[in-house]
């Protein structure tokens, strides 16, 4: 089964291939999300400053009757968050927040502001490096176990690295049939660097896509699983967001395998340009 299978990361420490997403769970729904999750078999949850429901996964977390150490939960310091004492103080208050002691995984959510992506060309290398400096000492403090990136291009990325004490452990970017950025998966795989897939669906855009749809048709597989296995045979981490037991049941339900020629064929299916309602935020190529 899928929940059975794990990446091994740069620092030794193993992180499920299929994770469970919480952006746009409000935060009085998501515990029990969480919660209906870990009892389906998912162990690996991913949430943010910026979501507004780091109490709630904590609570399900705590919840959920599944001992602390068979979970990975990852969290991410807000885009805005450019200093180190800003991070510093954000990451305690995330674990005070969340109720726990550890945090998995702690995550630079973006190189930029949000309110600056797509807009402006300072990529905060020199802050960018005082929030990583900030992560560091997290880990050496026993606060978290591993920390990465997100949205972090080529050259945010060498930023960090050329004088990192710790290195990134995962970049977390939006990976999907028809927006699939080789560049960047690329450079992390070289670099040891493992990639985690958000909106592997596209928010929920590819079920729109006809193409994709008569694929998963000659799979007889749903295009929500056939767009997870997908980023999983990319060897990302693939984080499919749903507070819907049903969609969570599924989504891991991938015993199968994608063939060599129609993963040619999924990776060159045309980019979409719109993804609906979300397509105002900055990850789907909106200006705030």
């Amino acid at each position: 089964m899928i929940f059975e299978e794990t990446y091994t990361m740069n620092n030794g420490l193993k992180i499920p291939k299929l994770g469970l997403g919480t952006w746009f769970i409000d935060d009085d729904k998501v515990a029990e999300a969480v919660r209906q999750a870990v009892k389906i078999g998912y162990r690996n949850f991913d949430t943010a400053q910026a979501y507004g429901n780091e109490a709630g996964v904590g609570e399900g977390i705590r919840t959920c009757k599944v001992s602390r150490e068979e979970l990975f939960v990852g969290s991410k310091v807000t885009a805005e968050h450019k200093s180190y004492e800003e991070a510093k103080k954000s990451i305690d208050e995330t674990l005070e927040k969340m109720g726990l002691t550890y945090l998995d995984m702690m995550i630079i959510h973006s190189p930029q502001p949000w309110m600056e992506v797509n807009q402006s060309e300072n990529r905060y290398f020199a802050e960018n490096k005082e929030v990583w400096r900030a992560l560091e000492d997290a880990v050496e403090a026993g606060k978290v176990r591993s920390i990465g990136i997100s949205n972090f291009d080529v050259e945010d990325m060498k930023n960090i690295l050329e004088d990192c004490r710790i290195k990134p452990a995962v970049n977390q970017f939006l990976t999907h049939i028809s927006n699939t950025n080789f560049e960047v998966i690329d450079f992390c795989q070289k670099n040891d660097i493992l990639v985690e897939a958000y909106s592997p669906v596209a928010h929920g855009e590819m079920l729109k896509n006809e193409a994709v749809a008569d694929m998963a048709k000659k799979y007889g597989i749903t295009v929500p699983q056939l767009c997870i296995r997908y980023t999983i045979q990319l060897d990302c981490v693939s984080l499919p967001k749903t507070a819907n037991p049903d969609h969570m049941k599924s989504n891991a339900e991938l015993d199968f395998v994608i063939s060599d020629a129609d993963m040619e064929v999924l990776k060159q299916v045309k980019k979409i340009e719109n993804y609906g309602d979300a397509s105002m935020f900055p990850v789907y190529g909106g200006k705030l």
